[in-house]
């Protein structure tokens, strides 16, 4: 410690650069700060800087992964509409720097003009599981997380085009790296959740996708858009985003080819989020699984491997609860033990094969040791030339939003929140006159209206401030 402390009052040499923050200054900011901001020069001496396609392609010497391929000319896609093909990226690098389609191939097929690629979500633990020496060019110790490196991280790999559907992530706060080419981030604050129109449907645990196309909206169909708060940033290489929790977010390549780096950061308020999503997997499962036991496919995403039973998403939904509350009753007895916080795979989408037997319930999400980062809240943030906010959109194009509402009033003002729930002039059904049962049903039968879907009602029962009513009534009901 001496040392250290002897080598940081030593001059700096002609020509060396130094950080604009300290880990411990990075992580304050990053456990702190509630809108997003990009961070400059905190990783000019990052190996990953040099993980391009070309240098990965030599590192992975022929691995096949799996690239997600859409059409440029139609909306953002999600996941469960797009095809599908395993290719290496020696086969991406030759697809990429062609005008014309490749005579042969996994990407023959595929105009580079008409359809974008993108190797997404890929673990940087598997990808490179026998050359554990390449996850230390990944260094979150900058940012105040030390022993992070590239085994709790993320590659993401696409061609112009590529994007990921507009969603919120249930789970911890997110820190991206940009490595090759620019990315640029459609982002909106948490109290506009209900004017980006929510669903579970395509279902991804951790992941709350939205109904909106954010580029060309259909405001005749979801009018409340128009009133979000687009917050747009074109991140560049060696610039790292750092995403707060529960914003939502739309990425897309702008560049031929782009390379990025992400890592979650474990927070304090996951422990409860955990629970709500455990509540979602089991009642979409479900309903769903009634409606159709053999349609997975038009529901659940592709990162979810299989449907799982009702028996091991209630014994899941028992291991959330309690994890929760071992975390209540150590933070009352502030026996909280210290840790860095890493994310592992299974605390972000459980994108790794899933058992229907007890291995499932033995996840991270699951475990009750995991821990809080501690860090002491900042009172002013350092913004300037290192740390610079993603501002939103004018106020002519995105205009101002409306801001939201806590579980608590959910319910009262039900026309703002669900529309009239009966006709005008008349009184709920839920009577003991089963005639006046009758007489509304019929009423209510009579005229034109769309039916209702069970997908609509599941955009309803699920919708994130519902889900965060019933956490909070079953954790008030087991902790009595």
């Amino acid at each position: 410690m001496q040392s250290e402390a002897v080598a940081a009052l030593e001059p700096l040499q002609p020509g060396e650069q130094v950080k604009p923050f300290t880990p411990e200054e990075a992580k304050g900011i990053v456990m702190t700060l509630q809108k997003p901001a990009v961070f400059h020069n905190m990783t000019f001496d990052w190996p990953v800087l040099h993980w391009n396609v070309t240098h990965l392609a030599g590192l992975l010497a022929g691995k096949k992964i799996l690239f997600r391929i859409g059409r440029k000319d139609t909306a953002p896609l999600f996941e469960t509409d797009c095809m599908y093909a395993e290719a290496t990226l020696d086969d991406f690098l030759a697809w990429s720097g062609r005008q014309q389609p490749c005579p042969s191939g996994p990407f023959s097929s595929y105009d580079l003009c008409k359809y974008w690629m993108y190797a997404d979500y890929k673990y940087i633990a598997r990808l490179f599981e026998d050359k554990p020496e390449h996850f230390q060019d990944v260094r979150w110790s900058d940012f105040g997380f030390p022993g992070r490196n590239g085994r709790e991280s993320t590659l993401w790999i696409g061609s112009t085009g590529a994007n990921t559907p507009c969603h919120l992530d249930s789970y911890g706060c997110n820190l991206v790296l940009q490595v090759q080419g620019r990315k640029r981030w459609h982002l909106y604050p948490p109290e506009d959740s209900r004017l980006l129109y929510p669903t579970r449907i395509p279902y991804e645990e951790s992941s709350v996708f939205s109904k909106v196309n954010v580029l060309n909206p259909n405001l005749g169909k979801y009018p409340l858009f128009k009133k979000a708060r687009a917050h747009v940033i074109t991140l560049d290489p060696g610039q790292v985003l750092l995403v707060p929790r529960h914003w939502w977010h739309y990425v897309e390549s702008i560049d031929p080819i782009t390379v990025s780096v992400n890592s979650w950061i474990e927070l304090d308020a996951d422990h409860e989020a955990r629970v709500e999503e455990a509540i979602t997997r089991m009642m979409i499962c479900a309903v769903k699984s009634a409606e159709d036991p053999s349609a997975t496919d038009s529901w659940l995403n592709p990162t979810e491997v299989e449907v799982t039973s009702h028996d091991t998403n209630l014994e899941y939904l028992n291991k959330a609860v309690s994890a929760y509350l071992e975390h209540q009753k150590s933070t009352i007895k502030h026996q909280v033990h210290s840790t860095d916080g890493i994310l592992q795979e299974s605390h972000k989408r459980r994108k790794v094969q899933i058992n229907t037997e007890s291995e499932c319930v033995k996840s991270k999400p699951c475990d009750s040791n995991i821990t809080v980062i501690e860090t002491e809240s900042l009172t002013t943030i350092p913004f300037g030339q290192s740390l610079f906010q993603v501002l939103p959109q004018p106020q002519e194009t995105y205009p101002t939003g409306v801001a939201g509402h806590d579980y608590e009033d959910l319910f009262s003002g039900s026309e703002r929140h669900f529309g009239n729930l009966y006709p005008a002039g008349k009184t709920s059904v839920m009577t003991s006159d089963s005639g006046a049962l009758g007489e509304d049903l019929e009423c209510m039968t009579t005229s034109p209206q769309t039916l209702i879907s069970t997908n609509d009602l599941l955009d309803c029962a699920l919708n994130p401030q519902v889900v965060g009513l019933i956490a909070r009534l079953l954790l008030e009901k087991v902790n009595v």
